[in-house]
């Protein structure tokens, strides 16, 4: 299921198109941006509401409020493929983004447990919704051989945010409250969604499965893109879902999925109790949110690497080599060393266990045409997200035990799933070739 595309329908290929396609591009890192400071903000102040007691959250409690989040993810990754081909990949954008923001500030004023479940629930629905979309758009505003690049520069968004999001906690908290943590997260947000409003262009090949034919090859001459092959019929509107398992299909797309769920358990699990698990093994609490700053920091670096290693190799090798490499240094997170040392540890983690799970998305986004896209990324993140409800779950409840100590080896574990389960879908992927010689 390659993608396959016609001559480019534009001839703008000069600095202009180039440049408008860096606009959208940077337009997307900037929403995805504002996306992970509301994603890891929660963990940013963990520590800080469970040492007094806020909202009587305890740690099993608030483990299960990050599973609300992860769940409501869950739910806006794969309703939003699906949607975005019915009503646009422009409007899904704007939505998702307005739902993750006003959550996010009514999380922030929230006065019981359950309010602030339900709006963490909701700012995850929103979240969720915008990751799969913003990766196809930077995928179709890209040139083809730099998708996977294109992929991990924008998930280097997700993870500033992530490292952006312990600052605003260590500004805030203490003088402040951890409400306006919450707070000044959502503020940008409302800032920026006139500008993106304004700037982001429908997709090109959104428009062409719609019926928009003529503005479809317009926006395609004014951004120098490509239009895929015109399907000879119709179809329904549930092609796109479809084909993620025709044909023998289906088992690669398992494989792909529970590389999603390894992934991203590590990603939100190690995420959210990093800070947590530090203090519990007996570092002070601003050695600990600064942990998860460079664990963010390595992230940024790793999207940068593995997406210039997987356009030239591919990404389906950098996941598996990428997970291999995790398992190693997640588990090391847990050893006794120097704090210096435990920095580098915690930089080489975030590089590896990030990119790693965006390489997935990358994988995903090339096995599949430019219309099953949306779809087939929606669903990968979406059957993630049982990891990433998983994950911050058995962190809490192992803390809870008072087991903190193996949550590190725990993790590591997960990596070596990963890198067995992509490793299954490149055999699957070799088998379907074979019998089509």
């Amino acid at each position: 299921m390659s993608s396959s595309a016609i001559s480019p329908l534009a001839q703008a290929t000069g600095t202009a198109a180039r440049r408008s396609r860096t606009a959208v591009i940077a337009l997307c890192w900037t929403l995805v941006l504002l996306d992970g400071i509301d994603t890891f903000i929660y963990g940013s102040v963990l520590p800080k509401m469970l040492g007094g007691h806020s909202l009587g959250l305890t740690p099993d409690l608030a483990g299960t409020i990050g599973s609300y989040a992860n769940f409501g993810m869950l739910l806006g990754t794969i309703l939003s493929g699906t949607a975005s081909n019915w009503i646009g990949r422009r409007v899904t954008v704007f939505a998702s983004v307005v739902i993750f923001t006003l959550a996010t500030l009514a999380t922030g004023w929230s006065q019981s447990s359950g309010q602030f479940g339900f709006f963490r629930f909701a700012c995850g629905f929103g979240l969720g919704a915008l990751l799969p979309i913003a990766i196809s758009y930077g995928m179709e505003f890209s040139s083809r051989g730099r998708r996977a690049l294109a992929t991990g520069v924008i998930m280097t968004a997700h993870q500033a945010g992530g490292a952006l999001a312990p600052l605003i906690a260590l500004w805030l908290v203490d003088d402040h409250g951890w409400r306006t943590a919450f707070i000044a997260s959502a503020v940008p947000a409302l800032i920026l969604l006139p500008v993106a409003f304004k700037l982001l262009p429908e997709s090109p090949t959104n428009l062409l499965t719609r019926g928009r034919r003529a503005d479809a090859e317009r926006l395609a001459a004014d951004y120098g893109t490509e239009l895929p092959e015109p399907k000879a019929s119709g179809g329904d509107k549930l092609d796109a879902l479809k084909n993620l398992f025709r044909h023998g299909q289906w088992s690669t797309t398992l494989c792909f999925w529970l590389t999603s769920f390894a992934g991203l358990l590590l990603v939100y699990g190690v995420g959210q109790w990093l800070p947590k698990i530090m203090v519990d093994l007996g570092h002070d609490t601003g050695d600990s949110l600064l942990f998860s700053t460079f664990l963010n920091v390595g992230g940024i670096c790793g999207m940068l690497v593995a997406g210039r290693t997987a356009d030239r190799i591919g990404p389906r090798k950098v996941v598996i080599a990428w997970f291999v490499l995790t398992t190693v240094f997640v588990y090391l997170m847990g050893v006794q060393m120097s704090v210096g040392l435990l920095y580098a540890v915690v930089f080489f983690s975030g590089l590896l266990l990030f990119s790693g799970q965006t390489m997935v998305y990358a994988t995903v986004g090339t096995h599949h045409n430019d219309e099953d896209r949306p779809t087939a990324l929606g669903w990968v993140a979406g059957m993630g997200r049982f990891g990433a409800i998983f994950g911050p779950w058995i962190g809490g409840a192992l803390i809870a035990a008072g087991k903190a100590d193996i949550g590190f080896a725990m993790y590591a574990c997960a990596a070596v799933f990963g890198a067995l389960m992509m490793a299954l879908a490149a055999l699957t992927i070799k088998a379907r070739s074979a019998k089509k010689d």
